[in-house]
């Protein structure tokens, strides 16, 4: 069940980078209801801060998950040429189940960009997937470091956290979590349930 919630969180990303072949855009995704800066005209950073800001406002479902959508195309977007044609390449490797290809591509592209946070993530996850928590928690790390709003790698932490016996901290890390992101699908029942085991108490 963990191991599919992480695949439903991943295939977010995955559905962003299909819209288009370099530069990925949310394309064929709903609006949000108030449309945030352009970041090919405004700042990046401004842009990010006004989704964050809606989605932590969201008032249902739909409108978060448009939201989360438009957040998933800016992380993904790619910094140079290079990375965007190695991340297509990344997405035909796992579609064709070859992880230790897409993780050789995405060493490559954390060279080359080694701020590309998506990169970092997508690699974060391969790791998870194949049971390497050593090297999935690294480039968490990364992640968090650059970009610590990204509900996807709080959520993979907050697995991984849990994996190992570490409910407590699984706990802390998915609150943190749910502040970026209430509707966050499936953590607040993880919290209800950790909550439940950690303090003894109902949410």
């Amino acid at each position: 069940m963990r191991t599919r919630f992480l695949a439903l969180l991943f295939a977010g990303a995955l559905a962003v980078i299909s819209a288009a072949p370099a530069v990925a855009a949310p394309g064929g995704r709903p609006e949000a209801p108030k449309k945030p800066p352009q970041s090919a005209l405004g700042d990046r950073i401004h842009s990010l801060d006004f989704l964050f800001g809606a989605l932590k406002a969201a008032p249902d479902d739909e409108t978060a998950k448009a939201i989360e959508q438009r957040i998933w195309a800016m992380w993904v977007r790619t910094p140079s040429d290079t990375a965007g044609l190695l991340m297509t390449r990344v997405q035909k490797a796992i579609e064709a189940k070859d992880s230790d290809l897409a993780i050789q591509l995405l060493d490559a592209i954390v060279k080359i960009k080694p701020d590309y946070v998506e990169a970092w993530n997508r690699r974060a996850t391969i790791y998870y997937l194949k049971k390497d928590y050593g090297h999935a928690l690294a480039d968490i790390r990364e992640v968090l470091k650059r970009e610590p709003r990204h509900f996807g790698a709080l959520s993979g932490l907050g697995l991984i956290l849990q994996d190992i016996g570490d409910d407590k901290q699984a706990l802390e890390v998915y609150r943190r979590a749910l502040a970026v992101y209430p509707r966050l699908q499936r953590i607040p029942d993880l919290v209800k349930e950790l909550q439940q085991k950690v303090e003894g108490r109902d949410i």
